[in-house]
């Protein structure tokens, strides 16, 4: 295939088996992220494609060829960190001329791509700047104007905005995907936040414990996660064990709060999620809708939901609202809440 295929990697550390099989394609033009906790393998694959690591097993490989043996800077790929090292000896211009330099471009070639760069980052006539006049989000753009410089094939962003506080990385976030589509720039994000990694990717990978837990589109990941790994690295935490029976077309789900119904046809024990995002606050008339009474035992704004906390039986369980303007029950309030099964539960059957 063209572009990056990733064959069943393994790499272990001593008695850490930091990398287990992972698999996955990317198509050139395209934005993946790899998205995952502390210790899911992230850097460490990172490494193994940039060549900086030797996979144990496994294949790396870019329009079909194996890069294995392959040095680094022979790859023709791209690094940024989190820590931009940025020389604060040069300036802008000199900064972003260095790999340009390195390869053997001529003076000519080289300060014309650097005002191509500084164009596409959105930092024009900053040739001659200093480093240490520059904003944490000049100095992030900078760092990408030097990484695309030399036209790699393959750009890797490694918590690229992670030293930048939440503001400026949240704008950021959006800008950096219209730089990478505007260069028709393939890469590869690295995170452990989902926000960052559903706003810039086209698609997410999902590592943990050094596994490919999904693999799909942010909406995919997001409206269809494939395991309660996955639900609950995305903050759905409400799992409950229970039982399926097939009822018809669809199956009957008993768990320890209720018996619900989805037209979904699932059999045996299992894991049940009840998405935080898929209730409302109240009974609802509307057929096929199921009541779910408890105590609120917390709640928060934050600008246009409320994350609450209510206790249900023996469970305590985490929802999400949509502010509405009205007011809210009250810690120690009893409360309802109502909601579809097709809507809001999803059924991972044991493995």
């Amino acid at each position: 295939m063209e572009g990056l295929e990733i064959l069943a990697i393994h790499k272990q550390f001593g008695d850490n088996h930091v990398l287990q099989g992972i698999s996955f394609q990317q198509n050139k033009g395209e934005i993946l992220a790899l998205l995952g906790p502390s210790g899911s393998g992230k850097t460490t694959l990172l490494e193994v494609i940039a060549g900086l690591v030797e996979p144990d097993q496994g294949d790396c490989t870019w329009d079909g060829a194996s890069l294995l043996g392959v040095p680094s800077h022979l790859r023709g790929f791209g690094l940024m960190f989190q820590e931009y090292v940025l020389f604060p000896h040069k300036n802008v211009g000199e900064n972003i001329a260095f790999g340009l330099k390195m390869a053997g471009k001529t003076r000519d070639i080289t300060t014309k791509r650097v005002q191509e760069v500084l164009d596409l980052v959105g930092l024009p006539g900053f040739e001659e700047r200093d480093i240490s006049t520059l904003s944490g989000g000049e100095q992030q753009r900078v760092a990408l104007a030097r990484s695309m410089a030399p036209e790699p094939r393959l750009i890797m962003l490694d918590e690229p905005l992670g030293a930048l506080d939440r503001a400026i990385r949240e704008r950021l976030i959006g800008e950096l995907r219209d730089i990478l589509k505007g260069a028709a720039q393939t890469a590869l994000y690295v995170t452990h936040d989902q926000e960052e990694a559903f706003t810039i990717a086209d698609r997410v990978v999902i590592l943990g414990e050094g596994k490919t837990a999904q693999i799909g589109t942010p909406q995919q990941i997001y409206y269809h996660p494939n395991s309660p790994y996955v639900a609950h690295f995305l903050g759905m935490t409400n799992l409950l064990d229970g039982t399926a029976k097939s009822a018809g077309e669809g199956s009957s789900i008993k768990t320890d709060l209720g018996i619900w119904s989805i037209n979904q046809s699932f059999s045996g024990q299992g894991q049940v999620l009840l998405r935080p995002d898929r209730v409302v606050l109240g009974d609802s008339e509307g057929a096929g809708f199921y009541g779910l009474s408890g105590k609120l035992q917390s709640k928060t704004f934050s600008g246009h939901t409320h994350q609450i906390q209510v206790q249900v039986g023996d469970y305590l369980l985490k929802f999400v609202l949509s502010d509405s303007g009205g007011d809210l029950p009250q810690p120690g309030d009893n409360i309802t809440l109502s909601f579809s099964p097709d809507e809001a539960l999803h059924f991972f059957p044991e493995e």
